[in-house]
């Protein structure tokens, strides 16, 4: 796969984003964009949407959001808003759909996010009901819990004091943009009331949620409440299983989605 960039306006600046397609010369083939984690991006996914895309006859589109990859990183000065999930699905996800001409009326691509991802393919579906095919999320957040912060605080330690640092240097260009984007606005006591129950709840596309068993940053409230929230909305709840379900148990995660997108 051949990373290109593409230009995207924002809310102060244009921003270039880096993306990589997936069997693109199969324009009939059902589209699944990949949202990443929230320390994540293309690189970090490693090969698993190409293994997802090829076992289902999908084709792809993954990509870094702005300040991860090879994404223009967040400035200096610049702190998330506790909005900042809203913004990546309501603003850049849809300008860097058109700004790569995917006509979403036409064909309409199903969502598949991870973590921070998940939340903001949820809020996507949420917000343009009428151009998204179904969502498969895995380890969402709907709200912000105690194991969450403290898991994310310990990270922040972590990447102080040991090699996780030039670790995930290997994945973004300027890996403290990455790093402190996230762990700052996780842990600002304003973002303790974040929440997006409301929103998901107005959700009509289909809905898969994946979660582990042992997930170190959410407990299975985040999913069982999607599907008290959106009729219809499938769980596979996974044993021997951490917070990256397409990491520790890969096949399953293939297994799931194409069986669900088949059916759907």
């Amino acid at each position: 796969m051949t990373t290109k960039l593409a230009l995207i306006p924002g809310a102060t600046r244009p921003l270039t984003i880096e993306y990589q397609w997936i069997d693109a010369q199969a324009p009939d083939a059902p589209l699944l964009v990949f949202l990443h984690e929230g320390l994540g991006s293309i690189s970090m996914w490693r090969d698993f949407p190409h293994r997802l895309c090829e076992a289902g006859g999908f084709r792809g589109l993954v990509y870094s959001r702005p300040g991860y990859g090879l994404s223009t990183p967040r400035a200096a000065d610049e702190k998330w808003s506790t909005r900042f999930m809203h913004q990546q699905a309501q603003e850049v996800l849809p300008d860097l759909l058109s700004a790569l001409s995917i006509d979403v009326e036409k064909q309409k691509p199903w969502l598949f996010g991870h973590s921070d991802g998940a939340s903001i393919a949820l809020l996507h579906a949420s917000r343009y009901p009428d151009r998204v095919s179904g969502a498969v999320v895995l380890a969402p957040h709907l709200f912000v819990e105690d194991l969450s912060v403290d898991s994310i605080a310990k990270v922040r330690t972590t990447y102080r004091e040991t090699g996780l640092r030039e670790k995930l240097a290997r994945y973004h260009a300027d890996v403290d943009s990455a790093f402190w984007g996230w762990n700052d606005i996780w842990l600002d006591p304003a973002f303790r009331d974040w929440n997006i129950e409301k929103e998901v709840a107005r959700i009509r596309c289909p809905v898969l949620a994946i979660q582990g068993v042992n997930d170190e940053y959410g407990t299975m409230r985040q999913i069982d409440r999607i599907a008290e929230l959106v009729p219809g909305a499938e769980l596979l709840k996974l044993e021997a299983c951490g917070h990256s379900p397409h990491r520790d148990q890969p096949e399953k995660v293939i297994e799931a989605t194409v069986r669900w997108i088949s059916q759907t």
